[in-house]
């Protein structure tokens, strides 16, 4: 099996900062795996939130992840300054595939590649719904080119 190259930024459209904490840190003196998962989830509902309009603690529909993978390809650790980068790899009728990266800041390469998929559904009966159109406008502008 081949390892996979990591990306460099101007393959995202978007950035979030991302604070790393004291307790990311893991017995081995870096960030540990599953901490990436949290902030790839803050990169995309931070976006989902600001852009797109998604009222997480009123609205009708909410994005639950079925799917989810992470390439590491450097360590981090607390107290590292990082960027979050962000794009839509497909963009379907209920469900969106984001590609995320996490970078050191200032820095070109990720040490970190991953994706996750939401599919939005109702908040009250958990049923699929199309994805709401001023979230569906927002994603719109960050799908990745061919």
């Amino acid at each position: 099996m081949s390892r996979p190259v990591p990306s460099r930024r101007d393959a995202y459209r978007w950035f979030c900062p991302i604070t790393t904490r004291w307790h990311d840190n893991d017995i081995y003196g870096h960030v540990n795996n599953v901490t990436y998962y949290s902030y790839f989830d803050t990169v995309a509902n931070t976006y989902l939130i600001e852009r797109g309009g998604l009222d997480i603690h009123t609205g009708d529909t909410v994005g639950f992840v079925v799917n989810s993978g992470c390439n590491y390809f450097a360590p981090i650790a607390f107290p590292d300054k990082l960027d979050g980068g962000l794009r839509v790899n497909k963009l379907g009728k209920s469900s969106v595939e984001y590609g995320i990266a996490i970078f050191k800041a200032g820095e070109d390469t990720a040490v970190a590649e991953g994706h996750f998929v939401h599919v939005f559904v109702n908040k009250a009966n958990n049923s699929p719904v199309a994805i709401p159109e001023n979230i569906r406008q927002a994603l719109s502008v960050l799908v990745a080119s061919a």
